[in-house]
């Protein structure tokens, strides 16, 4: 029986193949089977996907919109109600004609059933009784009329002679309680269910039986324990396998509806069905699958408080079958409820079954929850172990398995019980130790990712349970694998006591044990000073011990759950033996004296008097790092001296390196001593010259000296010596600070749990309607004010996430005085000292227009200051006119204006703009006497102000219906002082000569120590210098080519090399994940998931503000949420992703789901004119566009990429002059055969072609033709994005710098072209060479001017003062600058950059830029490094690995992995190149690459069926369904005819480009 599954899949196919790939068996359930997939759906929250994509747009729209308003109750109305149309008044008066008239029928029916008489008229009448019921309403029947056919019913059923007979009385027995529910009640009464169960267990024919079964299931949904008792578990299951799946499925849900509601006397024939229950459990259908583990889960729930019960469902290998489904190697995909629940099956099971205990161990249950640990997205943690929709979270179900399965106090269990597990464990010192080597790791990891305090606490646990039954000598193992004593010092942190009590009783019991092993580290890594800073906190000042002053803001308050769940206890959190109720009341273990208590007893103990107050607790390496931290602040006090910069370099160079031989020596340096030892502050503040923190040394020009140390800092780095050597520098460094970062950053995750999507209306600052609720303020007028009137109205709603700009917007005209010309005049006058201090210099051209009516006010609804953008307004008309749309518009609004500071240098205007457009802050905000950030949004800063309070707090429902007091006053100070003074700096430093390279770094370094970190994060805290220190190593890294090669160039000015040979440079990057925060990712994650981030303002600001400063923190993932989040508003939640998806899913595809779909015909013979009405039509509008071509069928996810696949090569065939490389003619291009069309071949990328402004024509193509395909480029790159398209457009590095905002600089020109970038390199490096030797030696240099270049005069280069490869593409008109020569060479040099990389591309990109914006902001991409970027856009360059294949492809209607043919394309597909892996793709997918995140990213799933061939199958081709990803594949006798099939599809693809079979 086992092979059952397989065989029926392969009876599936004698349907015709395309009826079957697109029936309702594939995409829906059907009558039968109806009431199943609806109990799977209301449990399983990720049901079988629906290929919806070729559904209409108002289909789809329905579909969102349903899912998107829950909260809308049917008293409120619909808008498709139709009370009021005259047509239903008529439609239901003819229903109650016809009700009265099936009554009659029925009458009539009854009477001819209740007579003995001919079969045939018996046969007749309930064939017409079936008709009757199946076209009825409640209303055809009445209770009497029910009860009256129920007994006759029965009575047929049982009929021993007459099939047909028995069939059409079971049927109407089905249609009976399909049509009148309350019937199933009266026909339990005629015995009806007893029948039925008789029926099934003599299985004399099929249909009967398949009928009963549909009967029983209809009946068990209201009467389950009539079922149970009359045996129709055992009825239903004993010839499960001679049905279909889908009957196996009806049969099934009877038996979940039966165990559903099991009473607590459970009969013991419900033991008798878990031998069948699984072996069930291995059959391949999900579906099946599914209900099996649901009625086995409620069993085992039942049984749970009997041994002997428990022991009894072990023996039928249900432990075995359990464990295989919850491994991730498991063929069966489970839903995550589901899978919970069989996690939750092992605690209960394992809790009181000594035999389950055993087997889990002996089945290695450790790896396979290690492996869930290190998989599962931790920030789909809730923050409490409560039930959400009716299922544990996963990881709190894990975390209680382990408890169950480290037995070390009795609770309610049996002592015995208890012991027999300990002495189990104790007798198998092995199993424990493979065990703890498993978990311990895992344990520590998921603690210092983030976690909540629940899981946290819940770890802690399993650690201390650890610890206690491991004996001493295999402990010492066992730790080795985590260090334990970093990992508590962070943890004694916290300031929950739970946590600090477990966390002191597991130190207690490592130092009992392992007292001389552990004592020396527990001093090195900060324990001792941390269990001091319990006792004596006033004891650790900020200088000293920075580590443990003060209190941290945890997860234990910031993460609270809040409204309607009642928190309990952490006590009872994990306490699987206590009842729920005990659990919820119990009052907590710990009085408030037992932290104090505990850590004064383990110092008193453990830890001598002479460690305490003095030098002693401090370790050598500890008091040497603090003399290096010592000897670079003495060295930044130095006085400057001619001779001193070139000396104090050196120092610092010596000082450096002695440093990084002391973290990368033999003696480990531990986190607490590299925190403690200041080492990070003074090394930040001596490379910054005091910039990072403001304390400016000296005046501008110390930037020069900055560039110089960060010089030195790369030569120690980025020496040729340690490139090739085991250990890179600079990974370790990075090492120390992540570790560092996680162990001392607080930053809070606040969680609502009471936020709930709801429509509301805000007053302030647009007064229109929102789709989550509003904050209820009071504005009030500042005491002693005499410029600014009262407001008016006593209590306001406002938009939470509007910027307080806005709300300035709406005040000012309403609290301004203008009655008392006095008064008036001091206003006026104060606003003219605000205009002269506060304006900035703005470009007449910024993107944020020039009238100033009505809707530009309308522009301030954002998180922050709008940004400048031309299109801005045209959205908010569209969000007027479309009310559907508000929230993910006021968000996308929200988003744009607060990532508009992305840009280091437009973040300097954000808080001087406000919605009048004269760039001062007129209304200073404060609450409780404290100031506002105007750079948050109302609900960040209310956060903000309780998170700085030292009140615990919860956002909750209170926040929402609590009174919120904001004062005013009016603005007399400049907001914008540092900025002004950081824009001042990069304004000095840009206009530095450009012909010196390195001058180039300028910008780099004022715009670094110009940017702004969290607001809220103290500048003297340990974790300001920490992130400072990141972000500069990061720049370091990613400029490491630009770095060394100025070091070479100097080099060869200087003459330490001759060889220009030696300007190349190799280098070895990090990779961008060392600088990713594992614990900060986790906690953006779990934040973008709470139901308050509707919009990036909706988040805490530190969110914003270091996404902003240090993206580089964050996953690629992450990002990838944020940015979307950012750009285009909330996106619609899967709940419950499927368990085993360990690859983030892609939000490209899911992101625009929400939004209302648009058709759009487009013509494949003119690709891009089409694309240009396209984005005419639809570039501002949040539409969602589907293609359908002219003259073919299909529309949907397959055409839609081929298109934008289609269009990426259209934009890079030859003879556009949009390119470098392309130098083909038009006329060279019209004489090319259709299938001789080129593409720019440019094997390092696109790059813009140059063209000279004194050109406007070239190869009869106009500039403004150049420029209006860059506009629709950048128009199609945008909407790609936000429909979450793949491109197929191979950028060069250097253009997607450009996108990114960053500036070019002549290091940048060998990313696109080498041979160029490497001569221009060496032209500088001449003319450094002889300028250096001229500033030497003076007109007595001794320079050779004869071979300056390689040997050769620079004159007998023949070199005029053209663009190199563009003769047309004149440098200069000075009349001596025709040629080039030794003198102005530089100049030659410094032209032919600027035309490459800025003046001569400066108009396409800007073209580009102004296309791009009206989808949405560019900025909001400057999140993302370049190699980021392009697989945002264009997806991912590498296929999966083969084995990586069979987990996210589905198989399905004949196929399942091991089918031979599905073997042999595998096979096939591991063998392919890369350009046959991208014709594959195009094949199935409709675009050469796949989205991010690859084939698991893929939505719908690639899916595998078997195709109905005719006579042969070898002489057929595969056939796909692109717009869900669906691929026919014929049963190929052979690998052979296989690879045949392959190549003429593959010939197919790479000649036409077309890819969409219908079928």
């Amino acid at each position: 029986m086992g092979n059952r599954g397989q065989k029926r899949m392969e009876m599936a196919v004698d349907l015709p193949e395309d009826k079957r790939a697109c029936s309702s068996l594939d995409f829906r359930p059907s009558t039968s089977n109806s009431s199943v997939q609806t109990h799977l759906n209301s449990t399983n929250s990720t049901p079988e996907t629906h290929h919806n994509d070729m559904d209409t747009s108002s289909s789809a729209s329905a579909s969102s919109r349903s899912e998107e308003e829950p909260e809308k109750d049917s008293g409120y109305g619909s808008c498709d109600s139709d009370d009021g149309d005259p047509r239903h008044s008529g439609l239901r008066e003819l229903q109650r004609r016809r009700s009265s008239g099936d009554l009659g029928k029925l009458r009539s029916i009854l009477g001819s059933l209740s007579e003995d008489g001919d079969p045939s008229k018996q046969i007749v009448a309930l064939t017409e009784l079936c008709e009757v019921l199946s076209f009825g309403t409640e209303d055809s029947l009445s209770s009497m009329m029910a009860d009256s056919l129920s007994p006759v019913l029965v009575k047929l059923a049982r009929h021993e002679s007459n099939p047909e007979i028995m069939l059409l009385a079971v049927r109407a027995v089905t249609y009976l309680c399909d049509v009148f529910p309350r019937s199933s009640s009266l026909l339990v009464r005629h015995d009806a269910v007893p029948a039925l169960c008789q029926r099934l267990m003599a299985i004399e024919y099929l249909d009967v039986a398949e009928q009963c079964l549909q009967a029983l299931e209809k009946i068990s949904r209201d009467q389950s324990l009539a079922c149970l008792q009359a045996g129709a578990i055992m009825a239903v299951l004993t010839y499960i396998d001679f049905f279909a799946t889908s009957v196996q499925r009806v049969a099934l849900s009877t038996v979940v509806n039966i165990c559903k509601k099991l009473p607590s006397d459970c009969p013991s024939t419900l033991v008798d069905a878990v031998p069948i229950l699984c072996n069930l459990l291995q059959y391949e259908d999900r579906q099946l699958v599914e209900s099996v583990a649901i009625c086995l889960i409620k069993i085992s729930a039942q049984l749970s408080q009997s041994t002997e019960m428990l022991d009894e469902l072990c023996k039928h290998g249900l432990i075995h079958q359990a464990t295989h489904l919850i491994n991730l190697n498991s063929r069966t995909t489970l839903s995550q409820p589901v899978y919970n629940g069989l996690i939750g099956l092992l605690v209960k099971v394992s809790s009181g079954s000594l035999a389950a205990f055993r087997t889990l161990y002996e089945l290695n249950i450790s790896s396979i929850l290690k492996d869930i640990l290190s998989t599962y997205d931790l920030s789909h943690g809730m923050s409490s172990p409560h039930v959400v929709d009716g299922h544990s979270n996963q990881v709190h179900e894990v975390l209680k398995l382990l408890n169950e399965l480290l037995p070390t106090s009795a609770g309610d269990q049996c002592v015995q019980l208890v012991l027999d597990k300990q002495s189990y464990l104790a007798e198998h010192p092995d199993l424990l130790q493979k065990f703890g080597m498993d978990i311990l790791p895992m344990l520590v990891q998921v603690v210092n990712s983030g976690a909540n305090i629940y899981v946290c606490y819940g770890c802690l646990s399993v650690i201390h349970k650890l610890v206690y039954l491991t004996k001493s000598d295999m402990l010492v193992e066992l730790l080795k694998c985590a260090n334990i004593p970093s990992f508590l010092a962070g943890v004694l942190t916290r300031k929950d006591h739970h946590v600090l009590i477990l966390a002191l009783e597991i130190a207690e019991k490592i130092l009992q044990k392992l007292s001389d092993t552990f004592l020396n580290s527990f001093v090195k890594e900060g324990v001792f000073f941390a269990i001091d800073a319990l006792l004596t906190p006033e004891k650790c000042s900020q200088q000293l011990f920075p580590v443990f002053s003060g209190m941290q803001l945890c997860s234990s308050s910031s993460q609270k759950s809040s409204g309607r769940e009642v928190l309990r206890c952490l006590c009872y959190a994990f306490d699987t033996g206590q009842s729920s109720t005990v659990s919820e009341s119990g009052t907590c273990w710990h009085d408030k004296d037992s932290v104090h208590n505990l850590a004064q007893k383990i110092r008193t103990t453990y830890f001598s008097p002479e460690l305490f107050g003095s030098e002693e607790g401090l370790t050598d390496i500890l008091q040497n790092l603090k003399t290096f931290s010592a000897a670079l602040s003495d060295l930044m006090n130095v006085p400057s001296s001619n001779d001193s910069p070139a000396q104090n370099e050196e120092n610092f160079y010596s000082i450096l390196h002695q440093i990084m031989e002391k973290l990368n020596g033999t003696e480990p340096v531990s986190t607490f001593e590299f925190i403690e030892s200041g080492i990070v502050k003074s090394l930040m503040n001596y490379l910054s010259n005091g910039l990072y923190n403001g304390e400016l040394h000296g005046a501008y020009c110390n930037l020069s000296v900055v560039e110089k140390r960060f010089e030195v800092l790369a030569r120690l780095f980025l020496s040729p010596s340690n490139i090739i050597s085991e250990d890179f520098p600079l990974s370790v460094l990075i090492q120390k600070l992540q570790s560092a970062l996680s162990s001392l950053e607080n930053f809070p995750v606040i969680l609502s749990h009471s936020f709930r999507q709801r429509n509301s209306f805000a007053t302030v600052p647009f007064g229109r309607c929102i789709a989550h609720p509003c904050l209820r303020v009071r504005f009030v007028k500042g005491d002693g004010e005499t410029c600014l009137s009262d407001f008016s109205e006593d209590l306001v709603t406002v938009d939470p996430f509007s910027s307080l700009d806005a709300i300035e917007g709406y005040l000012w005209p309403k609290v301004s005085v203008k009655g008392s010309k006095d008064v008036q005049s001091d206003c006026q006058a104060i606003d003219q000292m605000n205009s002269e201090s506060l304006s900035l210099p703005l470009d007449a051209k910024s993107i944020q227009g020039e009238s100033s009516g009505p809707m530009e006010h309308e522009n301030m609804c954002a998180d922050l200051p709008p940004l400048k953008h031309d299109t801005m307004t045209s959205d908010l008309v569209e969000m007027q006119e479309d009310e559907a749309n508000v929230s993910v518009l006021a968000s996308e609004q929200a988003a744009a204006s607060k990532q508009s500071s992305l840009g280091e240098t437009s973040s300097l205007h954000e808080s001087c703009a406000d919605c009048n457009n004269d760039h001062t802050c007129k209304l200073l905000f404060y609450i409780e006497g404290k100031k506002l950030d105007r750079t948050l949004t109302v609900y960040q800063a209310i956060l903000q102000q309780q998170i700085k309070s030292d009140d615990e707090f919860i956002t909750g429902t209170k926040l929402w219906s609590q009174v919120h007091t904001i004062t005013y006053r009016r603005a007399v100070e400049s907001q914008c002082d540092d900025p002004q003074k950081c824009l001042h700096l990069g304004q000095k430093f840009s206009l530095l000569d450009r012909v010196e390279a390195h001058m180039h770094f300028a910008s780099l370094f004022s715009s670094m120590f110009a940017c702004k970190l969290a607001s809220d994060l103290d500048k003297s805290s340990p974790i300001y210098d920490i992130l400072y220190m990141l972000k500069c190593l990061e720049v370091v890294n990613r400029f490491t080519y630009h770095l060394m090669s100025h070091e070479r160039i100097l080099a060869f000015a200087e003459g330490r090399i001759d060889n220009l040979d030696d300007l190349k440079v190799g280098v070895r990057l990090l990779h961008q994940n060392e600088f990713v925060s594992t614990k900060l990712t986790e906690k953006l994650e779990q934040q973008m998931r709470d139901a308050s981030s509707v919009s990036i303002g909706g988040m805490p600001s530190w969110c914003n503000q270091l996404m902003t400063s240090c993206p580089f923190l964050f996953s690629f993932e992450a990002k990838c949420k944020y940015f979307r989040l950012a750009a285009f508003g909330p996106r619609q939640v899967q709940p419950h992703p499927p368990y085993n998806n360990s690859v983030a899913v892609s939000e490209r595809r899911q992101g625009a789901s929400g939004l209302p779909r648009k058709k759009f015909s487009v013509c494949r013979n003119r690709i891009l004119e089409s694309a240009a009405q396209m984005m005419d039509q639809y570039a501002n509008h949040k539409t969602l566009l589907e293609v359908e071509y002219d003259e073919e069928v299909g529309t949907g996810l397959g055409p839609t990429l081929e298109f934008y696949t289609l269009v990426s090569h259209e934009f890079q065939k030859s003879g556009l002059r949009m390119w470098r490389d392309d130098h083909s003619s038009l006329a060279t291009r019209n004489s090319l055969q259709v299938e001789d069309f080129e593409i720019v071949m440019s094997p390092f990328g696109l790059f813009p072609c140059p063209w000279s402004s004194a050109v406007d024509t070239l190869d009869v193509i106009q500039f403004s033709d150049v420029l209006k395909k860059y506009v629709l480029l950048g128009q199609v790159i945008a909407k790609a994005l936000q429909d979450g398209r793949v491109l197929d457009l191979p950028f060069a590095r250097a253009f997607y710098k450009l996108i990114l905002g960053k500036e070019l600089s002549l290091y940048d020109i060998q990313s696109f072209d080498p041979e160029l970038g490497s001569t221009l390199l060496e032209f500088q490096a001449v003319v450094n060479r002889k300028k250096y030797s001229e500033s030497i030696c003076g007109q007595n240099s001794t320079f050779d001017l004869d071979s300056c270049f390689r040997g050769t005069r620079v004159e007998d280069l023949y070199l005029d003062f053209t663009l190199p490869g563009y003769p047309e593409y004149v440098l200069t008109s000075e009349a001596d600058k025709k040629m080039v020569n030794m003198t102005n060479l530089g100049d030659y040099a410094a032209l032919v950059v600027d035309a490459t990389i800025r003046s001569g591309i400066s108009r396409q990109f800007e073209a580009f830029k102004s296309g791009f914006c009206q989808v949405f902001p560019i900025e909001l991409l400057q999140i993302f490094t370049e190699e980021e970027l392009e697989r945002l856009l264009c997806g991912e360059r590498d296929f999966l690995a083969f084995n990586e294949l069979l987990d996210h492809i589905k198989f399905d209607h004949g196929y399942t992995a091991s089918s031979p043919p599905i073997i042999n394309l595998l096979e096939i597909i591991k063998e392919f190149d890369y350009e046959q892996r991208r014709a594959f793709l195009q094949f199935v997918t409709g675009a050469p690459r796949l989205p991010p995140g690859g084939l698991a990213s893929l939505n719908p799933k690639l899916t595998i069926v078997r195709k109905h061939c005719g006579n042969s199958a070898d002489a057929d081709l595969p056939s796909v369904m692109t717009c869900a990803n669906y691929l026919k594949l014929p049963p190929y006798s052979s690998k052979v005819n296989f690879l045949a099939s392959l190549a003429s599809i593959q010939l197919f693809v790479f000649f036409f480009f077309w890819i969409f079979f219908a079928s």
